[in-house]
């Protein structure tokens, strides 16, 4: 994909509005394209998480094992990103993430991401503010899905 296309893809990412042009193409420069055929597994729930992935087109079903099964907690789209929490922190992933269908991505490492928020410490405070909302809301939505499975 040209440097213009993952602009524009990183452009249309909730977390990331507000971005200048310099900073999305700061981003749009370090980041990796990634191709997953459908039915292969993004990664691993509680694997280490060092990078986010922002789906460009696909789509990507995120799981979590309950009692030695695999249920589906939701379906992700183009525009939508994955582990953010895991560009500012050490994390684990809470989740697996599995294509289910062709899928191509944008790979965000953790260190690309640092660069911007110390060149932008601006952003870095709303950034804070935004994520951590997202995180909250997630946490919610696994809290509702566990309390429907044990139903």
């Amino acid at each position: 994909m040209a440097l213009d296309d993952d602009i524009r893809v990183l452009s249309g990412v909730r977390l990331f509005q507000g971005f200048t042009h310099e900073q999305l193409r700061l981003m749009a420069f370090g980041a990796e394209t990634v191709t997953l055929a459908a039915g292969k597994k993004l990664y691993a729930e509680g694997a280490p998480a060092d990078c986010a992935f922002v789906i460009i087109s696909g789509a990507i079903g995120l799981y979590r094992l309950r009692d030695g099964k695999r249920e589906r907690v939701s379906v992700e789209g183009s525009g939508a990103i994955l582990g953010e929490f895991a560009l500012i922190a050490e994390s684990q992933r809470l989740m697996e993430a599995v294509a289910e269908q062709d899928t191509k991505l944008l790979r965000l490492s953790r260190s690309m991401f640092r660069r911007i928020l110390e060149e932008f410490p601006d952003t870095a405070a709303i950034l804070h503010r935004r994520i951590s909302a997202n995180l909250q809301a997630m946490l919610r939505q696994i809290e509702e899905v566990a309390n429907r499975l044990q139903r």
